[in-house]
């Protein structure tokens, strides 16, 4: 009971997501105690060294943060307001994105000040590199000061300031990683991915065209979600390095919108054997945000220097193995 009771005790707060099944993925090969905090049931792996816990709960219901963090060691915090398919399209008046991207930080600190803890807990959250807002650079580097656009990046922004200022008053040890646009390679299942690179890979698989706003000449910095996940922990295994401050997590790539889509198109039409389906181009949708037709690239050297960690899966290599976990997926369902 006693070693039991001598393992450290990680409670992941949006774990049945893309990025929090990755990182439950890492996690659970260490000698560590698991608790799992998802809206929907967390995926654990096979092999697991780790004791682990799972709760399906919404977050959003009062106490419910508390009771999953109560003795917690170390937090991460990757929980986001899903609307539709994406997390960033939320109006000004949604109540429940407010509660979520927000208020559960909030709880957060004030369920660790409550304990009062006699050794200050890690507290990781994952932020975004939209954050910054309207750059004049090719490269966000962290040293521009953050006007953000929309409102799910003030909401954002406004947790992180919870996070850092927590840290400040000594009552976490508390750090934010601010993350380019995710996709998955299909380590784990494909349809957890909901952002772009899996959504457009999905039409081309059905034969349909990719449609880019205006020319596609925009660019992102993309990175795959394990590479995601591997900084993460890095940050939490090295939180004297990395605690009280952002951090930007990307591949420091700049890739092209119209660049990305020719990729997928052509990725699928290798693994099909049928002719790539075509890249077009049409006016923004009515529900486009400022940021959309903005670029966003990162600069991580600051993080690579402090802690080592690097990005280390390619695009085109990510790409060709996400086809391949569709393929594998699509044929398990229909079997």
């Amino acid at each position: 009971m006693g070693k039991q009771a001598a393992k450290p005790l990680i409670t992941v707060l949006g774990s049945s997501g893309l990025l929090g099944t990755a990182i439950t993925r890492m996690l659970a090969s260490q000698p560590v105690r698991l608790r799992l905090v998802g809206r929907r049931e967390t995926t654990v792996p096979r092999s697991c060294e780790a004791d682990v816990e799972v709760r399906t709960l919404d977050l959003a219901t009062p106490g419910a943060v508390a009771e999953a963090v109560t003795g917690a060691d170390t937090v991460f915090h990757l929980v986001a307001h899903i609307s539709g398919a994406s997390t960033w399209r939320v109006s000004s008046g949604d109540p429940v994105a407010e509660r979520v991207n927000t208020g559960l930080v909030h709880d957060l600190v004030d369920a660790i000040r409550t304990e009062r803890r006699a050794t200050a807990p890690i507290v990781l959250f994952a932020g975004s590199m939209s954050q910054a807002g309207r750059v004049s650079k090719a490269r966000i580097d962290g040293s521009e000061p953050d006007r953000p656009l929309t409102t799910y990046d003030k909401q954002k922004l406004e947790a992180e300031k919870a996070i850092l200022n927590a840290h400040a008053e000594g009552l976490i040890r508390g750090s934010s990683l601010r993350l380019a646009t995710l996709y998955t390679q299909g380590s784990d299942s494909p349809s957890l991915d909901r952002g772009v690179v899996a959504g457009m890979m999905r039409r081309a698989f059905a034969g349909q065209p990719l449609t880019m706003w205006h020319d596609g000449t925009v660019k992102r910095d993309l990175i795959c979600v394990d590479d995601v996940a591997s900084a993460f922990i890095t940050a939490y295994q090295q939180i004297d390095v990395t605690a009280g401050r952002p951090w930007l997590i990307g591949s420091g790539q700049a890739t092209s919108v119209a660049e990305l889509f020719g990729m997928i198109s052509k990725t699928v039409a290798t693994r099909t054997g049928d002719a790539p389906v075509p890249v077009t181009s049409v006016e923004p949708a009515e529900h486009s945000m400022p940021t959309d037709l903005l670029d966003f690239v990162l600069d991580p050297s600051a993080f690579q220097s402090s802690t080592g960690w690097t990005a280390r899966v390619p695009l085109l290599e990510g790409l060709d193995r996400l086809a391949g976990a569709m393929i594998s997926e699509s044929t398990a369902t229909t079997r």
